[in-house]
């Protein structure tokens, strides 16, 4: 018997590290597969047969791509549409999170569920609603304003994923340093704030990605090079008659690093994060 449960153990390992191997692969290998496009030379991209690995190795694409096509026009604004969109989540969904975390007020519960019912709505539906109000205050074709419509959809993840871990926090520090006489305020940042950094840091890294990501909205509300960004620009690289598929591979490895940057940089403090508020107690 005893046998027997080893032997289906081992079967049961076997087939979950396949799984994983498998699941492993289809994650890298879009990246592999773009870097790899990204330094051939034209020939080797387009031509009649697949060539997996270059014949030649070339970095005559990010050469272009970066001094005759604007890109680092595109990515800047991306950073800086990105920074301000987390720098809004963080000013006023920390404070209502932590407002839902530690108040009952009426209309508390509807207000959350609210928020959920915003997150459910296609985005494509806000986007003739905000850019009636973005021509009206003149933040059209804008960082600023396109900040803003990212934060329209993406502070309700914001305040919820936070809210979770405000809610970990234990309340007896909090109450102790109101009765050291501290004000409400002054207890969220001196003692909520830094027991749920870990949860903060890891809920602006979700933030941040997506506003990085983000392709409609910056589709519909910029016009003009000096604010769109980079998903934007590479897709109006596209021509009618010709598909530069080096440049585009190119800008979407460059793309990328500074997303590998930052999780290079917060990792610890991100699993952290994620494993606080996952678990509860």
């Amino acid at each position: 018997m005893a046998q027997t449960r080893s032997s289906s153990k081992l079967v049961w390992d076997i087939a979950a590290y396949a799984v994983l191997i498998v699941l492993g692969f289809l994650c890298v290998f879009p990246l592999v597969w773009t870097f790899l496009t990204s330094i051939k030379v034209e020939e080797d991209i387009v031509t009649r047969e697949m060539v997996y690995f270059p014949t030649r190795f070339t970095f005559d694409w990010y050469v272009r791509l970066w001094n005759q096509s604007g890109y680092p026009v595109l990515v800047m604004n991306s950073l800086i549409t990105t920074s301000v969109t987390v720098l809004i989540c963080l000013a006023t969904g920390s404070i209502a999170a932590y407002s839902f975390s530690r108040f009952n007020f009426a209309g508390r519960t509807q207000l959350m569920l609210g928020y959920l019912v915003v997150r459910m709505f296609p985005a494509v539906l806000m986007i003739i609603p905000l850019f009636i109000v973005m021509r009206n205050f003149g933040l059209l074709d804008s960082s600023w304003g396109l900040a803003v419509a990212y934060t329209s959809f993406l502070l309700p993840l914001f305040v919820w994923m936070l809210k979770g871990f405000f809610d970990a926090a234990p309340k007896e520090l909090e109450s102790a340093a109101r009765i050291d006489g501290s004000t409400r305020i002054g207890a969220m940042f001196r003692i909520v704030v830094p027991i749920a950094r870990n949860g903060l840091v890891a809920t602006c890294v979700f933030v941040a990605i997506a506003a990085w990501n983000e392709y409609l909205f910056a589709l519909m509300l910029t016009t003009s090079q000096g604010s769109r960004t980079w998903p934007v620009g590479l897709q109006l690289m596209v021509g009618e008659f010709q598909l530069p598929w080096g440049m585009l591979a190119a800008g979407g490895i460059i793309s990328i690093i500074p997303v590998i940057v930052l999780f290079a940089l917060v990792q610890r403090v991100m699993v952290a994060g994620i494993t606080a508020g996952a678990v509860k107690g």
